[in-house]
């Protein structure tokens, strides 16, 4: 028996409130017959975590296949929360238990930070958001898809669920990118010479005409990154790049502060979002092409961790997409770069005396 998806629900959906993609990703698992796969960064021991963790017991007990991967670092929830789910068959497995020893952060900080939900290869969810109520009120990314791209999202949960535990040496041989009509799925795997996700930024940027828009909660981009927002910005591409006032990392504010100026003087157009924290990763270039995926602009997300981002032409996704960013820059406020010069000098020492720290953000 396979899942049967409802002949008018649109085949691709965006959702940027977790009170509405919640449910809908729960009314999806109520539905599932064959499997329920799920990858998350933050699993969180609230009540958010709870309905979906009863919700895929209940499927684990009707014999619905149920894998959960959750990193370490991020979620406090261990075995023990699932054990009703576990003891129907379940699995759940996290990804690089912490090693507590001198070397502690060395040791731990290559992470798993890609968040999907992939349903009887009919359904996918991937994007930006967690499974928490830590971020109920965050302006999130997540696409759902009903077509069989679900089959290659599959391919990248059961290469990740292999290698949970494991240090892959061979980086060159790991594979990165999967081409489905007209999408790409870039697979990034911690590395500070194969960015592949930076890379493919890089090369839109590098290529765009018209326009460049950037959603992103944590806003360091390194030196290639940053030369070619700025030499588009100079060539008369209008680049936009939209951050939170306040993220939920105080000590990356600062940093990214630092740069805002150099930023604005090579004629980027800075916006801050005002209500609560952006969470959202996501660009479009040109109104053609549009990237959204579990990657921060940072050094941590390019260098430190497992993301996964989805590339494509698909018109409707794009318009979504500029809908989206529409009514994300009525709640914002632009870059004041007077009152930016005026900041407090404590600030600007901070960030002063943060930057050599950068990468480990």
């Amino acid at each position: 028996m396979s899942y049967i998806t409802d002949i008018r629900e649109p085949t691709y959906r965006l959702f940027d409130d977790p009170m509405e993609f919640y449910p809908a990703i729960l009314k999806d698992i109520e539905k599932a017959v064959n499997y329920i796969y799920v990858e998350t960064y933050r699993y969180g021991n609230d009540s958010i975590g709870k309905k979906f963790r009863d919700a895929l017991t209940r499927k684990a007990r009707e014999g619905v296949e149920i894998k959960i991967m959750i990193d370490s670092w991020g979620t406090l929830v261990t075995n023990s929360f699932f054990s009703e789910l576990l003891k129907h068959g379940g699995e759940v497995r996290f990804f690089k238990k912490i090693v507590y020893s001198f070397d502690f952060f060395t040791k731990n900080h290559r992470r798993n930070h890609r968040k999907m939900v992939l349903i009887d290869d009919r359904i996918t969810y991937m994007g930006s958001a967690n499974i928490t109520g830590y971020s109920l009120n965050w302006r999130e990314m997540m696409i759902r898809m009903t077509e069989e791209i679900t089959l290659q999202f599959k391919k990248t949960f059961v290469l990740s669920w292999k290698n949970y535990n494991k240090y892959i040496f061979n980086k060159l041989a790991f594979k990165k990118t999967i081409h489905w009509r007209d999408f790409e799925i870039v697979q990034d795997i911690p590395s500070i010479y194969r960015q592949q996700i930076k890379k493919k930024y890089e090369r839109l940027i590098r290529g765009a005409q018209k326009t460049v828009v950037i959603e992103t909660p944590y806003f360091l981009p390194g030196y290639m990154l940053r030369k070619e927002l700025m030499d588009a910005a100079n060539r008369g591409v209008n680049v936009t790049v939209i951050v939170p006032r306040h993220s939920d990392v105080a000590s990356v504010d600062l940093i990214r502060d630092k740069y805002l100026g150099l930023f604005y003087r090579n004629k980027i157009n800075l916006h801050f979002y005002m209500e609560d924290n952006l969470h959202a990763k996501c660009m479009v270039i040109d109104d053609e092409i549009f990237s959204i995926g579990s990657a921060n602009v940072d050094y941590r997300s390019f260098r430190y961790m497992h993301e996964i981002a989805l590339f494509g032409t698909e018109p409707e996704i794009i318009s979504q997409l500029n809908h989206h960013f529409t009514e994300t820059l009525v709640a914002c406020e632009e870059f004041n770069y007077s009152k930016y010069l005026r900041r407090p000098k404590m600030e600007k020492f901070m960030g002063w005396l943060l930057v050599p720290f950068r990468h480990l953000y």
